[in-house]
């Protein structure tokens, strides 16, 4: 991404647009996006000498029932990014969301639907 767009796209970023969103705006790739506000995602860390190595980004796939009901959930603003910034692929009558994140949102995501936070979160058959 050009260091003359950076700017405006931190700006945007901050002001709450995806990154997704802003990558089809800029007609560059997420990845760059995310390079570009990199410092201001959630899961960012600044490295110490004594600071834990990053946990790397996983993909998975998440049941179509299961993303509508976090998307009704209360949550914060790295699971709502995640489910937001998700790839939605069609099957059959459902669909299902790939989402990629650090193994940390993942695992909230997964307190949610375990906790029943507005409910049972619903089965993936």
């Amino acid at each position: 991404m050009p260091a003359d767009k950076t700017d405006a796209v931190r700006t945007v970023y901050l002001e709450g647009r995806s990154i997704a969103a802003l990558a089809r705006d800029h007609g560059v790739t997420g990845s760059a996006i995310r390079t570009a506000v990199a410092d201001l995602l959630p899961e960012y860390t600044a490295a110490g000498p004594d600071a834990p190595a990053l946990e790397a980004p996983v993909a998975l796939d998440m049941p179509g029932r299961v993303a509508d009901f976090l998307r009704a959930a209360d949550l914060g603003p790295a699971e709502r990014a995640t489910l937001d910034q998700g790839v939605t692929v069609r099957r059959g009558h459902g669909y299902t969301l790939c989402v990629t994140a650090v193994p940390a949102i993942h695992r909230r995501l997964l307190d949610l639907c375990q906790s029943g936070v507005s409910g049972s979160c619903p089965s993936s058959t």
